[in-house]
């Protein structure tokens, strides 16, 4: 299936001030714009798909602002405006006083077609649960699944609508989400409210919510689900692990509690006596990674993956992905190793084969942000699933005191164990910048051998 784009862009540009719309009009790739950023007493800058540029010499000024706030609809309590019967969303930044003084305008689309990747899982009558980075299309994915539940298979969906992110500004839905009724939210502090008031007096047999972010919202998510209602929904976080790191969201997966194994026991596990378990069973039978619009990893079966991961074990997963075609392909994909099957590392948004890219081995590591780091800084690294093949054993501070034996084999292996305090950008800079040299002429070993001597193992303390 062809996918189709509907952004409804001359909406946007008709509530920009004559000389922004002109100067983003006068741009080759016009047609690929993401959002046109307006501050006070500072160019305006406009951002599209491949790259971002500054318009024009004349600084924004008061009159900009408030020729956008005339042509836009009332700005809710986090603030966000929109434009009646579109999906372009318009954000406010306020001064002290309440005044705004920055505006972010960006596009909304409606992209039709990239539900064809997990069609089939929405289509099961199983809870779906949508994770991956801002701006990656996990609500472009919502519109979609509204629109085939409602449309194609004929069920009664509502889709509660926070900000009017999904469905649009105004009182009627955008066409997007199909014949799925829409419960617009007053207040973001409400949407918990509003996800029971919907299955309480609707009767819906689906509910689609984006950005549950609240332990009210993660409850409110577990009442409908033991109602037997069938939920699709987004979270904050990029990965599953995100999820069981998180203690306010981690009830979305079946919770995390803290179990005291006997001696025994323990011995026989190789662990602690204390180790981490689920408590419950899942509010979301399916967790899917949005990698971009056309690649996601699915854990078809949560109880599964939460179990294995909390084992230190390779989490069960599915890598899906679109062909130039419209094809769904499918692989199986361990959770340990990199998206690149081969050592391909993604540079300036082209990708290139390097065979003497490092190879991590991570150990209660975030995979999603290392590699993230790793690809602005344009470090070339590889994850790894196989110890034995690793340059590095990469863990945090936490894992690391509790010498499980996947620590201890790799001191007994010889491999380089780096210990981070915690999953932070500035952790995991630091670590980039001591394990790639600054000379290129340096060889990774010998820049290695200097700093650790005959030492297997640094703690950022």
């Amino acid at each position: 299936m062809q996918k189709v784009i509907a952004d409804d862009l001359d909406e946007l540009l008709d509530v920009l001030p004559p000389r922004i719309r002109e100067l983003v009009c006068q741009q080759a790739d016009f047609n690929e714009l993401l959002e046109i950023v307006m501050d006070l007493g500072r160019l305006p800058e406009v951002r599209f798909l491949c790259r971002e540029l500054v318009l024009g010499s004349e600084e924004i000024r008061a009159a900009d602002i408030d020729y956008v706030l005339s042509r836009v609809g009332q700005f809710s309590g986090d603030n966000r405006a929109g434009i009646e019967r579109t999906l372009h969303r318009i954000s406010a930044i306020r001064n002290r006083n309440g005044r705004i003084i920055g505006l972010t305008c960006r596009v909304g689309r409606a992209v039709f077609g990239t539900v064809n990747m997990i069609q089939n899982l929405v289509e099961s009558n199983r809870s779906v649960l949508l994770l991956g980075r801002p701006g990656v299309g996990k609500t472009t994915m919502l519109r979609e699944i509204a629109r085939v539940l409602a449309d194609d298979l004929k069920k009664r969906v509502i889709v509660i609508d926070t900000s009017n992110e999904i469905a649009g500004d105004g009182d009627i839905p955008h066409p997007a989400i199909g014949h799925a009724r829409r419960m617009q939210v007053a207040t973001p502090a409400m949407q918990h409210a509003v996800m029971i008031e919907a299955v309480e007096n609707h009767m819906p047999e689906v509910i689609i919510i984006d950005e549950i972010g609240t332990e009210l919202e993660a409850q409110a998510a577990r009442t409908i689900a033991e109602r037997g209602v069938q939920l699709v929904g987004t979270a904050h976080g990029n990965t599953l692990e995100n999820l069981i790191m998180n203690p306010t969201l981690s009830d979305l997966i079946g919770g995390i509690q803290t179990v005291t194994l006997g001696d025994e026991e323990a011995k026989r596990r190789h662990t602690q006596k204390s180790i981490l378990e689920r408590k419950a069973p899942p509010t979301f039978d399916i967790v899917v990674e949005i990698l971009d619009y056309h690649k996601v990893i699915v854990h078809p079966d949560v109880v599964d993956a939460v179990d294995a991961a909390l084992h230190q074990q390779s989490i069960p997963s599915e890598l899906r992905w679109m062909d130039e075609n419209g094809e769904v392909k499918t692989e199986e994909f361990n959770s340990n190793t990199s998206v690149e099957r081969t050592q391909e590392v993604t540079i300036g948004g082209m990708k290139e084969i390097d065979d003497e890219a490092l190879r991590f081995y991570l150990f209660g590591v975030n995979r999603t942000l290392l590699q993230q780091l790793a690809g602005e800084e344009r470090r070339k690294i590889r994850i790894v699933a196989d110890l034995k093949q690793a340059d590095i054993f990469l863990t945090t501070r936490s894992y690391y005191r509790k010498k499980s034996q996947k620590i201890r084999d790799a001191e007994g292996l010889g491999i380089s164990v780096y210990v981070l305090r915690n999953n932070s950008v500035a952790d995991m800079k630091q670590c980039l910048s001591i394990v790639f040299p600054s000379d290129s002429e340096t060889s990774y070993i010998h820049r290695l051998q200097n700093l650790l001597g005959e030492q297997h193992s640094i703690a950022y303390k």
